[in-house]
């Protein structure tokens, strides 16, 4: 039994009996009796008594409901959960306002998802070089007059109008330009530089350095028609002949006449076909058939045989 309640039953039994000798005491006051020495002595023994076990009583019953009462050391020093502040008339006038919109139709969904444009990240590696003085001020394969002092450059298969970034692998400049030529029809070349693009990633001086070509935009390079050139021709006559050579086993074949600096070329190009890496597997099996060396190049629109350049 707890020692809380024991010092109650203690306190209680006691009680009893001083309950008795009390009334007895006050029977003898009520009745004008005399009280003798000795119950008045017990009287006085047994109040100290009765006040000496309610302290006790007291102070164990504090102590019983203290350690009752008494939380963790981890709950100490948490302050009780903040109760929600009510909102100011004002701020809630405020946030009502923000949200009145009008609200939007609902937009029907669609059966098909549009095609998702093809994301950047074509590259490839290659040596560079650039043009300038000769070609100043002549059309360019897109129809707009080249001008070196502009950052543009010529491709082979690139879409005009097509950004790219060109990065000199020697030295890790680079610069951004914008596809309106075509070229350059050297194979061990990827692209042509302007003089202001070259001058920005230090070619000029060395006049081929190797470069990084990326394509800046969500365009498709590789998606198009493609043609093959196998050779560029002085003499047109040549050009006919290995032509008429050609065409028992390839067709379309096109002559493209070609105004450069140097005089007028006449190049013989094979093939229209659909999509770059197709139009390379076919110009592989012109080398390997014919001894050719062939450049992939694009066939660009209002044109039969590849641009002007």
């Amino acid at each position: 039994m707890p020692g809380g309640l024991r010092g109650i039953r203690h306190l209680h039994e006691a009680s009893g009996a001083l309950k008795n000798q009390w009334e007895s005491v006050f029977a003898g006051l009520d009745s004008r009796k005399r009280v003798s020495h000795r119950q008045l002595k017990f009287l006085s023994h047994s109040s100290l008594f009765l006040l000496g076990a309610l302290g006790a009583l007291c102070v164990l019953c504090v102590n019983s409901s203290g350690c009752a009462s008494r939380k963790p050391i981890a709950d100490r020093g948490q302050p009780p959960p903040a109760q929600p502040s009510s909102t100011p008339p004002e701020t809630a006038d405020a946030a009502k306002r923000s949200a009145d919109v009008p609200e939007a139709p609902a937009t029907p969904k669609r059966s098909k998802s549009a095609p998702a444009r093809t994301p950047t990240g074509y590259t490839e590696e290659g040596n560079a070089s650039w043009y300038g003085a000769p070609f100043h001020g002549r059309h360019a394969s897109n129809g707009e007059i080249y001008d070196m002092y502009k950052l543009t450059a010529a491709h082979r298969t690139l879409p005009f109008e097509t950004m790219v970034r060109v990065t000199n692998l020697n030295n890790g400049k680079s610069t951004v330009v914008r596809i309106t030529d075509r070229g350059p029809f050297v194979d061990n070349r990827v692209i042509d530089l302007s003089l202001a693009a070259a001058r920005q990633v230090d070619a000029v001086g060395a006049g081929v350095v190797p470069v990084r070509v990326e394509v800046l935009g969500g365009v498709d390079p590789t998606a198009g028609l493609f043609t093959v050139q196998i050779g560029a021709f002085r003499d047109r006559a040549n050009a006919e002949h290995l032509r008429e050579r050609l065409s028992a086993s390839y067709s379309p074949i096109y002559i493209q006449q070609y105004d450069s600096p140097d005089g007028v070329f006449y190049r013989l190009r094979v093939g229209r076909i659909s999509g770059e890496d197709a139009a390379h597997q076919f110009g592989e099996q012109l080398r390997d058939r014919e001894g050719f060396t062939p450049l992939v190049t694009r066939l660009d629109e209002g044109s039969s045989a590849g641009g002007n350049r």
